[in-house]
């Protein structure tokens, strides 16, 4: 399922994810050790927190930072890795980090990093791309900013 993205008036957001992104801001900076001391300063759940922490982001990190950090689970092919940057590459964005894990059973996991300040399409259309390689089981965006 493709995902898109909203801007939407913080108003008019339900009150878990006003307090979702309170949270990820004491953590951020700092303001707090874990993730249970953010959520009981701010009233929230531990669940509603996961729930929704890779899925709220204040606009200003978006638009600011311009990091995105993606999720991939890979069949264990020769040159996957090389085809994936390749499109990654095409789209104008400048990789900072690669994880790869040992494949196992033929499945394979990497997580990416990149700036997408210079990107010459939009993160929905980068990721419909790479979702379309057949190697590509799943693509899953993790965060974004730095």
């Amino acid at each position: 399922m493709d995902k898109k993205f909203y801007l939407v008036r913080e108003d008019v957001l339900p009150e878990a994810m006003k307090k979702v992104l309170a949270a990820k801001e004491l953590i951020e900076r700092k303001k707090v050790d874990s993730v249970a001391d953010a959520v009981q300063l701010v009233d929230v759940s531990r669940s509603v927190f996961y729930k929704y922490r890779d899925a709220v982001f204040p606009f200003h990190t978006m638009v600011r930072e311009k990091i995105i950090t993606l999720f991939f689970h890979l069949e264990d092919r020769s040159g996957t890795l090389s085809k994936l940057l390749s499109v990654v590459a095409a789209a104008n964005c400048n990789v900072l980090t690669i994880h790869q894990t040992i494949p196992l059973q033929g499945r394979a996991n990497v997580t990416l990093s990149m700036s997408t300040s210079e990107m010459t399409m939009t993160i929905d259309e980068l990721i419909s791309q790479l979702k379309q390689l057949p190697f590509v089981e799943k693509v899953e965006i993790l965060g974004s900013g730095a």
